[in-house]
């Protein structure tokens, strides 16, 4: 079942290439500095690692972490909090809003 929806690494989902443009549309407007769609992995124990989506780094030189996703595994909600105490940078998971909801993105930090 997981299987299924698996892409090779390096590639984007239509939900984490729709967020890589408004992160795009961000930099362009002067917010972001910098962004790279799975531009660090970390080591979070022995042969246990988590890559975060996108490593974001904000003008103003704050580094953050972004997670999108559609719905939470257990398993990825954990990876993200274990990272968020090893590590000194934000954490923030990202949900792409239905248009019922108004559209956009919902933020939630670790």
């Amino acid at each position: 079942m997981y299987a299924l929806g698996r892409l090779k690494v390096g590639q984007m989902n239509k939900t984490e290439a729709a967020y890589g443009q408004y992160l795009e549309a961000l930099r362009v407007a002067g917010e972001v500095a910098w962004f790279k769609f799975e531009g660090v992995k970390l080591r979070l124990g022995d042969n246990t690692f988590y890559t975060p989506d996108f490593a974001v780094m904000r003008t103003d030189g704050v580094m953050e972490l972004h997670e999108v996703k559609g719905f939470w595994q257990d398993d990825a909600r954990v990876k993200i909090k274990v990272a968020a105490d090893l590590y000194p940078f934000r954490f923030i998971a990202i949900k792409a809003k239905t248009k019922k909801e108004g559209g956009g993105w919902a933020l939630e930090e670790f």
